[in-house]
């Protein structure tokens, strides 16, 4: 559970890690590439026979394709390679590993073959690499098309073909592995917008390069190591003075629900008290199904609290937004969603006000709120997702998420995380409340603003994985059912933390 955090490096990062390695490098990153692609091959194909297709490109990912190709024919594999390019204009070392799979004794063809009749064992994306940034077209185009149509597993090198490395779009034909071995470090593009589903399974050959020696390393994928420190057990003399007053400010008319759903959520992750403030003036005084929420009138929030959420069924209107702007000069940790962005991306007082803030401030934005702050729209936004949420955390001073397809996280001085936890079934109304509500429990109960966003959003999406393990969902679950197993789940990493000897003991809070 607590294994290291991985590495993630845009494509410029990548390539000034090969530009100052390349020259030196024995052997060269080519072979260490092929050679790690053929291990993960082997273990992927290991019970199933039959030929291996790797379909090379004009640049340097063929030649990664040759050198693996030359690997698997030497293991005792029966391989097949297809290259249209003239190798005369193959890149040095790509040229170099052509020639080696030659003179091993390979075969080439100028076409993508048919399938053998009983299938291939494997088909191999060897064509493009991290660096293109057009569509492919013609030939390649129709390559990629008759692979993606292959049963067989697809491994992909480094990033399918026609992935943009990091942003995660496709540029038009893209191949669709079941299976990428990526090298040296994670990208962007492999973990957010639309990367997860044409990259399968990720395997990380990091080829003897330890990245942040080379390239200080700016973003990580989020695992629960980054927060350890913070998972530590309760004392057995407390009190729920001692776990913080959480407030929720928002249920106008008709989206109450939005407001118990984030209050609810902060309850069952531990916080001492909850006070639920809600604009709808015939709004409910009990919750009946969570009794242990203090619902009030949204201006009869305590003023005393550890941590505040504005936003979840706030509404637009004038009253909605003095309270926004009561909020915002409070001196506590402070969560933002939904509506409260919309009254941001549109105010330039809240703009003003927020940027001021000395207390932490968490802004939670799908891609549309994403987009209303930043003056865009959300293909905009989705075009590049990890530019859009590191610009809103610069503009604003604040630690943003930007929820979807692996949700990134940004901090003010331009470090940032992309979560791998989750799945579609999360695209469900209510979720971002729940989030909301993590969020601001974790921050009521002293955790640090940066620990308690990690944790709320790698926790989020773990609860939603434990539910679809247990056959509730992906499709149908709801917002709701989360909430009790984050804390299944988050009491099982307390568990699991308190065998890792590097957490230290608890200590009560002082009060």
């Amino acid at each position: 559970m607590f294994s290291t955090a991985q590495p993630i490096y845009p494509v410029r990062a990548i390539r000034e890690i090969e530009d100052q390695l390349v020259p030196s490098a024995k052997p060269s990153l080519m072979e260490r590439a092929g050679r790690a692609a053929a291990e993960d091959a082997v273990r992927l194909i290991l019970d199933r026979p039959g030929a291996i297709l790797v379909a090379c490109g004009p640049g340097n990912n063929g030649g990664d394709g040759f050198v693996m190709a030359r690997q698997l024919a030497q293991a005792g594999r029966e391989v097949v390679v297809a290259f249209a390019a003239v190798p005369e204009r193959l890149p040095t070392e790509a040229a170099k590993a052509h020639a080696d799979y030659l003179a091993a004794g390979g075969t080439i063809v100028s076409d993508l073959p048919a399938a053998p009749a009983s299938g291939w064992a494997l088909v191999v994306d060897a064509l493009f690499g991290i660096g293109l940034a057009r569509p492919i077209e013609g030939r390649y185009a129709g390559w990629i098309d008759s692979l993606n149509a292959q049963p067989a597993p697809r491994m992909a090198l480094d990033v399918p073909s026609g992935l943009d490395a990091d942003t995660g779009q496709p540029l038009g034909t893209t191949f669709r592995a079941t299976h990428t071995t990526t090298f040296i470090a994670l990208k962007p593009g492999l973990l957010t917008n639309d990367g997860p589903d044409y990259c399968g399974e990720i395997s990380v050959q990091r080829l003897d390069i330890e990245a942040p020696a080379w390239v200080p390393m700016r973003g990580q994928a989020i695992r629960p190591t980054l927060f350890r420190a913070h998972l530590r057990p309760r004392p057995r003399n407390t009190h729920k003075g001692n776990h913080g007053d959480a407030g929720i400010l928002g249920g106008n008319t008709g989206m109450v629900g939005a407001a118990l759903l984030a209050g609810r959520a902060a309850l069952w992750l531990g916080t001492g008290r909850v006070y639920v403030g809600l604009l709808d003036e015939h709004g409910p005084s009990v919750d009946c199904s969570q009794p242990e929420l203090m619902l009030r009138r949204a201006h009869a929030l305590p003023e005393r609290l550890s941590a505040l959420a504005v936003g979840p069924g706030l509404g637009t209107q004038p009253a909605a937004e003095g309270l926004l702007a009561a909020a915002l000069g409070r001196p506590v940790p402070l969560v933002l969603d939904a509506d409260a962005l919309n009254l941001i991306g549109t105010d330039v007082a809240l703009q003003s006000a927020l940027a001021a803030r000395e207390a932490p401030s968490v802004l939670t934005p799908h891609p549309a709120e994403a987009a209303r702050m930043l003056g865009c729209d959300t293909a905009c936004v989705q075009g590049d997702r990890l530019h859009a949420t590191l610009e809103i955390a610069r503009r604003h001073r604040a630690l943003v998420v930007l929820k979807g397809c692996g949700s990134i996280v940004a901090t003010p001085d331009e470090r940032w995380f992309i979560n791998g936890t989750g799945h579609p079934g999360m695209a469900t109304a209510g979720m971002g409340d729940v989030l909301t509500g993590l969020v601001v429990g974790l921050l009521a109960q002293g955790w640090p603003a940066e620990s308690a966003l990690l944790a709320a959003v790698h926790l989020h999406g773990a609860a939603a994985d434990r539910l679809a393990r247990e056959g509730i969902g992906p499709v149908g679950l709801t917002a709701s059912e989360t909430i009790d197993a984050a804390r299944g789940v988050f009491n099982g990493w307390l568990i699991e933390a308190q065998r890792d000897p590097r957490i230290t003991p608890p200590q009560r809070p002082i009060r």
